[in-house]
């Protein structure tokens, strides 16, 4: 007989917080609740949150999604994506008289109210965000064509042209590099002393919170998985984050078959993580994965406790329905 060869030992480093955020459990549950009251078909304008495997999961109950409005019919509810929308859908929506469900995460609502507050008070916005994503979008939408100016890197801030250089606040996507946003603001405000600053940090707690997390366990491993998708922004920042902190092999992958082993190199301690739009089974299936090449042991590296819950929509629960329209309780 043919010995059984052991498994080589690993150790799996498990970042805590991960996955799943308020914001995206919420657009999530918006999305679920609506096809238990209303019946399917519900569409969905964009993804819910950037996951397939979410996106999927919704489909199979009766969601469908859709690029743009004119691709949903009349008489059926429409849900807006977390990452927030212009102005012009809603109003399009109401135009139409459509039935629609605002799943735009309640921070990003919150950037959204700050840049309309500096617009009223004669402020021009400086965005700091990646150009074509979601949110990017939504944010300078709410707002006149010119009244945010968007900047991406250190280098843009030097050649942007703004009307009154006395007269600026910032405001950025919830999903950035909080290192990589410090120096991009230190360069602002070098150049434009006066701008103001939001309240309150845009960037969202479950974004911090995750990349404080992969700094802690990045020097600790061999290599790190990022569970996301290739779209979703904070989960690209996780894998930017954890090279920066001391791990040069660190990938995005979206389903554990995904996974070269190989490609991974050798490997005695291996880091997991997931972005706020991955859910936590996507975690379990790479654990199982691994379980089957190694001895493994799994230790989980708490930085921080979330304790956020955000509402559901009031539409979803005062007997509203798709003969009128709705908007979200953000």
């Amino acid at each position: 007989m043919t010995a059984v060869q052991p498994k080589s030992p690993l150790t799996i480093l498990l970042a805590a917080p991960r996955g799943f955020c308020a914001g995206v459990d919420r657009a999530i549950q918006i999305v679920e609740v609506a096809l238990e009251r209303f019946g399917a078909p519900v569409y969905v304008r964009h993804e819910i949150v950037h996951n397939r495997f979410v996106v999927q999961s919704l489909e199979a109950k009766g969601a469908v999604f859709v690029d743009e409005l004119t691709e949903v019919p009349d008489g059926v509810p429409v849900v807006f994506s977390a990452h927030g929308v212009p102005k012009s859908v809603p109003a399009e929506a109401e135009r139409r008289g459509l039935f629609y469900l605002d799943a735009t995460c309640p921070l990003v609502s919150k950037v959204h109210r700050e840049a309309e507050r500096h617009h009223f008070d004669g402020r021009q916005v400086i965005l700091i965000g990646h150009a074509g994503h979601p949110e990017v979008v939504g944010t300078m939408g709410q707002l006149p064509e010119g009244a945010v100016v968007l900047v991406e890197t250190v280098e843009d801030v030097a050649r942007i042209q703004v009307q009154d250089p006395d007269n600026l606040a910032f405001a950025t996507q919830t999903t950035l590099s909080v290192d990589e946003t410090a120096g991009i603001l230190a360069a602002l405000q070098a150049r434009f002393p006066s701008i103001s600053a939001p309240r309150k940090e845009d960037i969202c707690y479950a974004t911090t919170n995750r990349q404080a997390a992969v700094k802690v366990i990045a020097p600790q491993v061999d290599a790190l998985l990022v569970l996301g998708a290739p779209n979703s922004s904070n989960s690209k920042r996780l894998v930017e984050v954890a090279r920066g902190a001391g791990c040069p092999r660190s990938q995005l992958v979206q389903r554990a078959a995904d996974i070269d082993w190989g490609d991974l190199g050798p490997v005695r301690r291996l880091g997991i993580t997931a972005g706020a739009s991955a859910p936590e089974v996507l975690v379990e299936e790479v654990i199982e994965a691994a379980r089957m090449r190694f001895d493994v042991t799994v230790e989980q590296v708490r930085t921080a406790t979330e304790d956020v819950v955000f509402k559901l929509p009031k539409a979803l629960t005062d007997g509203e329905g798709p003969s009128r329209t709705a908007t979200a309780d953000a």
